[in-house]
């Protein structure tokens, strides 16, 4: 009898549970019988609405405001971990020299090159030059000491930025989920996690692309629900938003591809749904979707380009950028020798040149005195790409019978035969069946001959690249391949370095013939007194295509990334287990220790839960499908679990999986934006699995159970932020494995380094 009767208060007390739920949630009278998203709870309705919408996309039923007290915690949280001892140390720090110093390129309007594009390091020397930084600190090396440089600001506008992204998490789970406890467990995984702490404190890109990624999603979770007011302002509002965002995280690096994938396929789901509305006319779906377009493709589009407008606009003056670049590209730049300049538009015999490869860095075509030293090919003259402006990169242009002496120069033409005689040694490009000295595959390119005398192997024929027999050689703009006459190899630039040498690269002449940067050369700088000047304003390249260019080297530069010197490179499959962290500063025990490093709690409890949402959701579908009779709140746990659950896996994938096929160099550090997505599912999962503590235990123990958890939980992550966090604010003294250090018998793994 006791039993029973504990058998029957426990079905009171879950229907109770049930009415109560339904005081927030519709009723089944009240919802549609169809799948019912995440985003977008909604109400039964089946008439049109009259701004065109339909009962698919009506009244999102009410859901709590958001909690504002908890929400000022968060914020307060949030903002103390990420600004607190922001101006320690007081010395450069790991990427802070690059960023740093592409900063004060910035503030000094000194044009250079990096990988990735450039609203990221724009938004750095504002903060710095808004916070009094003048742009003159060096940023030589990790270690540097900042001394009277202003540096705070810079750190601080980033550790602003990181600090909005716990608030931002938390929004998203809010609504995802409609919990404010799933909410909240994902803030503190976040707040109290000591790798988002460290990012969040330095002058780096990450924690302005995670800025906008997240503000990306919780624009387009806040523009689903508005699915029911179509162009409304809020609407309007919501996805203007959205696309800014997505022009932002793009702007900063191009990982912010997977955000804008996660957002289209998000629309393009939304689209169909729309498509399959038939209370809708066809003029309505085109409303919705030209809307999309414009907010979502028009919109960051133009940013982005606007971006990179006022990029080049900014960046006017010659500077460690210009090589990387063509020769029509630096002539816009002030300073640099090419800018303003005059000489002959057309190559002509008899013409004096420099040539430049267009791989990057690629260098000009350039010879010395020195010969290959003995074993590497034939004992000629070296030919090699030299990086810099030199006397030695200078050409002079013949016929094959050497009669260029008519006063009006003949011009060169597409398939020409030339001879290219080097002006300081007389000697001739030559090349030969001879073994290149590092790519051996390919052949030796040497100097051969003297005052203009050598062989049938000094003949190389010119080809304009996209041209017609017959073609002109354009100064700067033209792409030309010197093919050898007599092997029938192609002019190249390997871009190996010689081991032997003053930064000399490797020229060799490639039996390959496919068309390749490193195989294309432009013609730079052009003297023929026989000919008439114009000016290199005329041939300066255009917006369009300074942009395209622009692209092209950050692209190149991307995949042609290599390890740097005494630093680790980490693989994909380390960053969910917290495999290895980063140096951030220091090494030994006499100096300041910052360690880029995951709380490994809350790693393992994100990773813990990736298994245990694909088992819930695994269980809750074969339920459903099975027909078991579920209760309205348990349908309602699975919507959220298949539903915001997973679009927040989508999301994890999206920025995680692409770098295993990624054949440039990785870093722990590209694992951040994965894991915020995995700490919102971690939130989301571990509120759904305490919610149903009723299916284990009868009130009021379900209730303490639930409870417990979530104390048990939230302990848990403080305690461990607690012993970790001199990872994030400085170490100093012993090692971990050695006597007397704060962090003795927290190296849990052998590959941590602190």
């Amino acid at each position: 009898m006791e039993k029973e009767e504990c058998i029957s208060q426990c079905h009171k007390t879950r229907d109770s549970s049930t009415l109560r739920n339904r005081k927030v949630f519709p009723s089944p009278e009240q919802t549609h019988q169809s799948p019912i998203t995440p985003e977008s709870k909604i109400k039964q309705d089946d008439t049109p609405c009259s701004n065109g919408s339909s009962g698919d996309y009506s009244a999102r039923a009410s859901v709590d405001s958001p909690n504002q007290l908890l929400l000022i915690v968060v914020t307060g949280l949030s903002f103390a971990t990420r600004l607190y001892k922001i101006t320690e140390p007081p010395h450069v720090c790991w990427d802070e020299t690059h960023f740093g110093k592409m900063g004060s390129y910035y503030i000094n309007r000194t044009f250079f090159f990096d990988v990735h594009p450039p609203l990221g390091k724009m938004l750095i020397a504002l903060a710095g030059y808004m916070t009094g930084y003048d742009g003159t600190f060096p940023f030589v090396k990790p270690g540097d000491k900042y001394e009277h440089h202003n540096y705070w600001g810079m750190r601080g506008f980033c550790a602003i930025l990181g600090s909005f992204l716990p608030i931002f998490a938390y929004l998203i789970v809010q609504e995802l989920s409609r919990s404010h406890t799933a909410a909240l467990i994902t803030a503190t995984l976040l707040i109290f996690d000591t790798g988002c702490i460290t990012i969040s404190q330095y002058i780096l890109l990450d924690p302005i692309l995670m800025f906008f990624i997240m503000a990306a999603m919780l624009s387009m979770v806040k523009f689903n629900q508005q699915s029911s007011r179509p162009f409304t302002a809020s609407w309007w509002l919501w996805l203007v938003l959205c696309g800014a965002a997505l022009a932002g995280a793009l702007g900063v690096k191009f990982v912010g591809l997977f955000v804008i994938l996660l957002v289209g396929l998000n629309t393009a789901g939304e689209l169909w749904r729309i498509l399959g509305n038939l209370s809708l006319s066809l003029m309505d779906v085109a409303k919705h979707f030209l809307a999309r377009v414009v907010g979502l493709i028009l919109l960051p589009l133009f940013l982005y380009v606007t971006v990179f407008a006022v990029h080049f606009a900014l960046l006017n003056k010659s500077g460690p950028g210009d090589g990387f670049f063509s020769s029509t590209f630096q002539s816009r730049l002030i300073g640099n020798n090419l800018y303003n300049v005059s000489m002959p538009e057309y190559l002509a015999y008899g013409s004096t040149i420099t040539v430049k490869n267009l791989r990057i860095a690629g260098g000009y075509l350039h010879s010395h005195w020195h010969l290959y030293p003995e074993g590497v090919g034939a004992k000629q003259q070296q030919v090699t790409a030299y990086l810099h402006k030199d006397y030695n990169n200078m050409w002079l242009v013949h016929k094959p019978d050497n009669n260029t002496q008519s006063e009006i120069p003949d011009l060169v033409r597409h398939g020409d035969i030339i001879r290219l005689e080097h002006k300081e040694t007389t000697r001739n490009l030559h090349s030969h069946l001879h073994q290149a000295p590092l790519t051996k595959k390919h052949f030796q390119v040497t100097g051969y001959g003297i005052n203009g005398t050598g062989d049938s192997n000094d003949l190389w024929q010119v080809e304009v690249c996209g041209g017609r027999r017959g073609d002109l050689v354009k100064v700067l703009r033209s792409k030309v391949r010197f093919l050898h006459k007599a092997t029938g190899c192609v002019l190249y630039s390997s871009g190996k370095t010689l081991p032997k040498g003053w930064e000399q690269v490797e020229v060799t002449c490639s039996p390959y013939l496919k068309e390749t940067p490193s195989s294309q050369w432009n013609i730079e700088d052009h003297i023929n007194p026989k000919l008439p000047n114009i000016s290199l304003s005329l041939l300066k390249p255009n917006f369009l295509e300074i942009l395209l260019e622009s692209h092209i080297v950050m692209i190149r530069g991307n995949s042609g990334l290599k390890p740097k010197d005494n630093e680790m490179n980490s693989k994909p499959w380390h960053w969910p287990i917290n495999y290895q962290g980063l140096r951030f500063s220091g090494v030994n025990e006499t100096e300041y220790r910052v360690y880029l490093l995951g709380n490994p709690v809350v790693w393992w409890i994100n990773l813990a839960s990736l298994g245990l949402y694909l088992i819930m959701v695994t269980v809750s579908s074969i339920a459903i499908q099975r027909g078991i009779s579920l209760q309205q709140k348990r349908l309602e746990h699975s919507e959220v679990l298949t539903g915001g659950g997973g679009l927040l896996l989508l999301g994890w994938l999206l920025h995680y999986a692409p770098f295993y096929i990624m054949g440039r160099v990785l870093y722990y550090h590209h694992y951040f934006p994965a894991m915020l997505f995995s700490s919102m599912l971690t939130g989301v999962t571990l509120d759904t699995l305490l919610r149903n503590a009723d299916l284990l235990l009868c009130q009021p123990y379900s209730d303490w159970l639930q409870r417990g958890g979530q104390m048990i939980l939230l302990f848990t992550v403080l305690y461990s932020f607690y012993m970790f966090h001199p990872l994030s604010y400085g170490m100093t003294g012993p090692l971990a494995h050695e006597p007397g250090s704060a962090m003795a018998g927290l190296k849990w793994m052998d590959s941590w380094e602190f």
